[in-house]
This record gives C-alpha cells, structure tokens and sequence, in this order.
C-alpha cells in the first residue's frame, strides 16, 4: 500500500490533486449532518418539481435578474409562471 500524500503542501497551499487522490476521497454524505447542512449541501428531492435546462437569454435581461442577488433563478421562474397564467394556452387550430 501506497502512502498517502497530504493535500496540503507546506506553506499551507492546497496542491494540484492526481487521479490517484479521487479513491481516498469520501462521499459529502458520509459527512455529519451537521457539516452537511454547513457547507448547504441538499439531500435529494422527494418529487423534483424542475428541470435542468440550456436557454439563451437577451444579455439585459440576465443582467438585470442576477443584479437582483441570490434566488434570481428563482424569481426568473415565477416571472415566467406569471406569463403563463396571463396567457392561457390557446387550443390548437
């Protein structure tokens, strides 16, 4: 068995991790909820009401959502429900 490398060098730096590092590493949830919950990890979702999505966006407007902090994803969806109930689907033709 090989030694293990710390990660850290010794002024204090993080070095660059090897593919030979990833099989020492631990799941996040083998870590203590507590901890968990510190660094905002979620478990996952009981019944996932989004979808991951690519969508290309007028440059403004991605501007002026994320000018309006955190959770700009969030209120970019409800804008977007919004539309939705102000325009009902229409039957098609």
């Amino acid at each position: 068995m090989t030694k293990r490398v710390p990660l850290t060098r010794p002024d204090g730096e993080v070095r660059e991790l090897k593919s030979q590092d990833i099989p020492n590493f631990a799941p996040v949830s083998s870590l203590p909820a507590a901890l968990q919950r510190k660094l905002g990890v979620r478990g996952r979702q009981k019944a996932p009401t989004k979808e991951r999505i690519t969508i290309r966006l007028s440059r403004d407007v991605l501007e002026r959502f994320r000018a309006t902090g955190d959770g700009w994803q969030s209120r970019m969806d409800d804008a977007l429900q919004d539309w939705l109930k102000q325009h009902k689907r229409r039957s098609a033709q």
